[in-house]
């Protein structure tokens, strides 16, 4: 699995110099491994983010969730709808808010969240192995920067 340092080479095509290419590369290397780790019968990945707000964040709106994952609305009730027929979320009307409904886990739901984490937080470090400490938090430090910048701030 060892290869050439990937530092941009004189004789490189065009298309590795390409942020967009590279990171749909590596984006196509973690969901297929996260597949391989966790069923797609079990949780995919969009709705594994789902519940993880659910669970981290209880009491959480369908709005906020959309926001915050950057699903359209309409994706997130798909989700959201298989996650309660599965018995691993709840919706609650929001007091003063007819319109917005909480998503509160259920007991199902924190424990396959669990289950399933521990998973991804293996399969990342599998995946981060080739790297050391450092490089590890400075590509999450990288990607965050990235991410921040370029995101739209939903709350102006």
């Amino acid at each position: 699995m060892a290869k050439a340092h990937p530092a941009l080479l004189e004789d490189e095509s065009d298309i590795e110099r390409l942020l967009g290419y590279n990171l749909k590369r590596a984006y196509m290397i973690v969901r297929d491994d996260f597949r391989n780790q966790v069923e797609q019968s079990v949780l995919s990945p969009r709705a594994f983010s789902v519940l993880t707000l659910i669970v981290e964040s209880s009491g959480m709106t369908q709005s906020e969730v959309a926001r915050q994952l950057g699903i359209e609305r309409s994706g997130l009730v798909a989700i959201i709808d298989d996650l309660e027929a599965r018995g691993l979320a709840e919706r609650r009307a929001v007091p003063g808010d007819r319109r917005a409904q909480a998503l509160i886990a259920t007991e199902a739901g924190y424990e396959l969240h669990a289950q399933i984490l521990a998973r991804v937080q293996a399969h990342e470090r599998a995946l981060l192995a080739p790297l050391d400490r450092a490089e590890q938090v400075q590509l999450l430090t990288l990607l965050r920067k990235f991410r921040s910048a370029h995101e739209k701030d939903e709350a102006s």
